[in-house]
């Protein structure tokens, strides 16, 4: 199978690496890849949301399948434009990519298929967002419509803030505030059916503790012990099963992988948003536990043919991952840094680096390009271990201001 997987972070580097050991794979090419995607993927300087580029280049290269990975290609339309060629493509509509495009599409569609979720308004001038954050009362909770990059979201008890991030968005969501554990799932869809991968933990806030600014996420662990197994197993007909079956019924089928991020409240589980692709640090840490080979389960979901029985096989061990930030991330991180470290990282058994928002310099240097960089993996039995090997690992890493957090997987020791 020969496969295109556009985009240039961290998801898409984990993507590439699980299809990399995937024995029906024999041609792997990305677009536009970063340095650690090109080491094990042909890369193509195509610009991942301009739709008929991505067409042209899957066409040109005869690819059986693309993997459209971030997602401001899905909401720009690239999975319409690679379908309307004949190939097949893993990622849904533009249409059904307005789950996660559009907080109040999501919210209106929630209501319609009976998903818990937050109670919260929709607000469009400074008038409603005061009135709404008076009744919801503090902690505030303010959220950006539209795409903001993990970043569009404030959680605040202080009134002027709130109403400053509302007063920079031109839609927002005012939500009552939730209180409990996070957590992650992520759900092979192919329009009608679905299946669930392994349970991820991330963590949002830029600090230690979870203090300071929301970002894109700085970690993430794999399997989440702490969650009853009763939850798990209702999952799916809970948050995921409905959404499909509402969607459809609009005439917006969502074939992809549908990502709830959800909280274990005190009366059940509820859904915080809807994410229509793959989660940044949390794939890193689920594709690396699973053992089926993926190819053929983006394939089914791409054509229609997902089988529900399908029997994932999971390793047992904890995968930890620590996210490398550059310094000023996440308002104004700082680029051209050299970073060095990786090989003498990687070599601890058990430990690998992904890539995400580097680059190299003319003279081969590896340098900060962005603000989320790299993502240090580790993985062992004792999950102790697998955060201690993170750590040790992340050590080798050498960076100017460097942004990293310290409490990463630490509930799990």
């Amino acid at each position: 199978m020969r496969i295109l997987v556009i985009g240039p972070g961290g998801r898409e580097h984990a993507i590439v690496k699980a299809l990399a050991r995937d024995p029906e794979v024999t041609q792997l090419h990305a677009a536009p890849g970063n340095p650690g995607i090109a080491a094990q993927a042909t890369c193509h300087p195509v610009d991942a949301c301009d739709g008929p580029s991505v067409a042209a280049l899957a066409a040109e290269l005869g690819v059986d399948l693309v993997v459209v990975g971030p997602e401001a290609p899905l909401i720009a339309g690239v999975a319409d434009a690679v379908r309307a060629t004949g190939i097949a493509c893993f990622g849904p509509t533009q249409a059904a990519a307005q789950i996660e495009g559009s907080k109040a599409f999501a919210k209106d569609v929630m209501a319609a298929a009976g998903i818990p979720t937050a109670k919260s308004r929709t607000c469009t001038n400074s008038d409603e967002v005061r009135a709404a954050l008076t009744d919801f009362g503090a902690p505030y909770v303010v959220k950006d419509d539209g795409l903001a990059a993990g970043k569009g979201v404030l959680v605040t008890d202080d009134l002027d803030a709130a109403l400053a991030h509302a007063a920079g968005c031109e839609k927002v969501l005012v939500e009552e505030f939730l209180s409990g554990p996070e957590f992650s799932a992520f759900s092979l869809c192919d329009g009608t059916r679905s299946v669930l991968l392994a349970l991820a933990r991330d963590y949002k806030r830029l600090g230690d503790s979870d203090a300071g600014p929301n970002t894109g996420g700085m970690g993430a662990y794999s399997p989440v012990s702490w969650l009853p197994a009763e939850v798990e197993d209702h999952l799916a007909e809970a948050v995921v099963e409905p959404l499909l079956a509402e969607l459809a019924r609009r005439g917006t089928p969502f074939a992809g992988v549908l990502f709830p991020g959800l909280i274990l409240t005190n009366s059940g589980v509820k859904v915080i948003e809807y994410n229509a692709r793959f989660g940044d640090p949390e794939t890193q840490v689920v594709l690396e536990r699973l053992e089926t080979p993926l190819a053929g389960l983006l394939m089914a979901c791409a054509t229609g043919t997902l089988k529900t029985d399908t029997n994932l096989i999971w390793s047992p061990d904890t995968v930890v991952n620590v996210v490398v930030a550059s310094d000023g991330y996440p308002g104004n991180p700082v680029t051209g840094d050299t970073i060095t470290g990786l090989d003498a990282a990687a070599a601890i058994d058990g430990v690998d680096v992904l890539h995400a928002g580097t680059a190299h310099r003319q003279d081969g240097a590896l340098i900060a390009a962005g603000g989320r960089l790299l993502s240090v993996l580790a993985r062992a039995a004792d999950p102790s271990q697998a955060r201690q090997k993170a750590y040790q690992a992340l050590d080798h890493i050498e960076l100017r201001g460097r942004i990293t957090r310290s409490d990463i997987a630490a509930d799990l020791t």
